[in-house]
């Protein structure tokens, strides 16, 4: 396997969150990178772009197939078929990206995101993002299917009978990772 494939493969199979925080231009490869992430937030000043189809190609590392994912076909075709560049306001706008900052707050914005997660349960996370990445990889019957099997795998964790126990004790749970 290439070794760029192999990097590609090991972001997509991480189980963890990632966080892209875009501020400059996404053109290309980095717009894909960003495409892998489970958020994307992005400055005032990013710039997004499929710019392949300038040079005779077209995107080539999952561009074509997780762009109309995100902002439907019409869009992710215009993006790929003219390479022309698109702004952060249009970019959260047809949902490519979650949110739109002022420059200087990215980095403490994507920090802010990722202490809210980290807070959370560890061993829960994982179950969550699978269960919604699966939106995008099957049909709606098959998702709910995944969706129940990993809801009931995670019923053995730990912290999911302390996050009850909180709740019903009204307090904030404490959280272990297991």
């Amino acid at each position: 396997m290439p070794r760029r494939l192999a990097c590609w493969r090991a972001i997509e199979g991480f189980s963890k969150p990632i966080i892209a925080a875009v501020n400059g231009y996404a053109l290309g490869g980095g717009l894909e990178l960003a495409l892998m992430c489970d958020i994307i937030l992005a400055s005032e000043s990013a710039r997004f772009a499929t710019p392949e189809i300038k040079i005779g190609s077209f995107p080539g590392d999952g561009g074509t197939q997780r762009l109309p994912r995100l902002v439907g076909k019409s869009f992710a075709m215009q993006m790929v078929l003219t390479g022309e560049m698109v702004d952060a306001a249009l970019a959260e706008r047809k949902g490519l990206v979650s949110e739109v900052v002022a420059p200087d707050r990215l980095l403490a914005r994507a920090l802010e995101i990722a202490g809210a997660i980290a807070a959370k349960s560890v061993a829960i996370t994982p179950y969550a993002k699978r269960a919604v990445l699966a939106a995008f990889e099957t049909d709606l019957k098959s998702g709910l299917e995944i969706e129940h099997r990993l809801t009931v795998e995670a019923f053995a964790e730990e912290d999911r009978v302390e996050g009850l126990r909180a709740f019903a004790e009204k307090r904030s749970p404490v959280f272990k990772g297991k």
